[in-house]
């Protein structure tokens, strides 16, 4: 199964792609969509579905796995993430890739072991779970964890 982990962000959407096979995840690719900060809410959205038609496109992916919409102390900002997570699962729905969501807290529970941590416990712990070189760029690392997630999650939950 290809896992497509999305970490939508109006500035930068991070994006992480393994394998699971006989419950291992194997790295495939990782790394950002980044927005022209200068460009209209439009064309932000545009360059992020366009971003994931590529991955799509490329990866074949048999499901998405994305964080779940958290309550911001800043409404702007839950309304630019919600933008962005709207035009992600507009991508995955016409390709019709299945879509699963996780809170935030259940993804680092999941990789980490600590609903709270910090996003360099996350980016340590994703490095050495995919046992890559080097870690990867934060919101690289939140969306391979929440492609993590879904490996660990979805089949015990009898999902894809």
């Amino acid at each position: 199964m290809i896992i497509l982990g999305i970490d939508p962000g109006s500035r930068i959407t991070g994006y992480g792609v393994i394998e699971w096979v006989n419950h291992k995840a194997k790295y495939i690719d990782s790394g950002c969509i980044r927005m022209d900060v200068k460009a209209t809410t439009g064309n932000r959205l545009k360059t992020i579905f366009e971003g994931l038609d590529q991955l799509i496109g490329l990866y074949q992916p048999d499901v998405l796995s994305i964080e779940q919409v958290f309550v911001h102390k800043n409404p702007q900002s839950a309304i630019k993430l919600g933008q962005a997570r709207g035009v992600v699962m507009c991508a995955a729905a016409l390709a019709n890739i299945e879509i699963h969501e996780y809170t935030p807290t259940r993804i680092k529970q999941t990789v980490v072991g600590n609903g709270h941590a910090t996003k360099e416990q996350v980016q340590h712990m994703v490095e050495h779970l995919l046992k890559l070189s080097r870690k990867p760029q934060a919101d690289a690392a939140d969306a391979l964890a929440i492609a993590l997630t879904h490996g660990f999650h979805g089949p015990v939950l009898g999902v894809k």
